[in-house]
């Protein structure tokens, strides 16, 4: 069942465009073993992602989801540099676009839906993946997780997009396949789809109650209604 009068579609980036696991987990590997620390696997790093690089890197010092409440700050800030470093010296080379990204991209571009990024990723990084995975030209706004001064599950981003664009809540859908996503856009009172095959801490995208679940990303077309 198609959602009407979708004005506007803001997208997570990881997980729900990109699968960066592999590129994640490589550079947080690095970071631990440059500090002498048990190294990151993907299938960990898969279950840590969602609330931007320092959490991370938090996650991989304390070996947890959870953050050891007596990790060192400093070492978690220089550690955070670290994998800064790393990950921009890797290239992104083994990041991929999920299938049918572009082309539904694409689709939604030429029915004049403008759309934006919003993601937790440190905003140095995102700009250029864009690029590099050729589809920047296809929004309008790109939102880091370190742009505003609150980041996702916070609504902020969500609602300046509203305020920028002129838009109704009712007229915003946010895109993406973490809890933080529904959560966003729950507080914002906006639409929004739950992906099935990004990683949401290894827990079902669904039980955080998304207006609309899809395994695939060329089903958002089947969601939203175009002109």
């Amino acid at each position: 069942m198609k959602i009407e009068g979708i004005q506007f579609i803001a997208f997570d980036l990881d997980g729900t465009l990109l699968d960066s696991v592999p590129d994640l987990a490589d550079a947080a590997d690095k970071t631990m073993q440059a500090l002498g620390l048990p190294g990151v696997t993907e299938a960990q790093t898969q279950t840590w992602i969602g609330n931007g690089a320092e959490t991370l890197i938090g996650r991989a010092l304390s070996q947890s989801i959870e953050l050891d409440p007596a990790l060192d700050p400093e070492l978690h800030q220089r550690a955070l540099m670290m994998f800064n470093r790393f990950y921009q010296e890797g290239g992104h080379k083994k990041t991929v676009l999920y299938p049918g990204v572009t082309e539904t991209l694409e689709t939604l571009h030429q029915a004049g839906i403008p759309m934006a990024i919003v993601t937790n990723k440190p905003s140095q990084f995102v700009p250029h993946i864009l690029e590099e995975y050729g589809i920047s030209q296809y929004f309008t706004d790109v939102i880091g997780g370190d742009t505003f001064p609150k980041k996702k599950p916070d609504p902020y981003a969500l609602h300046w997009l509203m305020e920028k664009h002129c838009l109704s809540c009712s007229e915003m859908l946010m895109v993406g396949d973490s809890r933080n996503d529904v959560l966003a856009a729950q507080a914002a009172s906006c639409y929004v789809v739950g992906l099935t095959y990004g990683y949401n801490y290894g827990l079902p995208i669904s039980d955080s109650h998304p207006d609309r679940v899809l395994d695939q990303f060329s089903q958002l077309l089947d969601v939203v209604a175009i002109a």
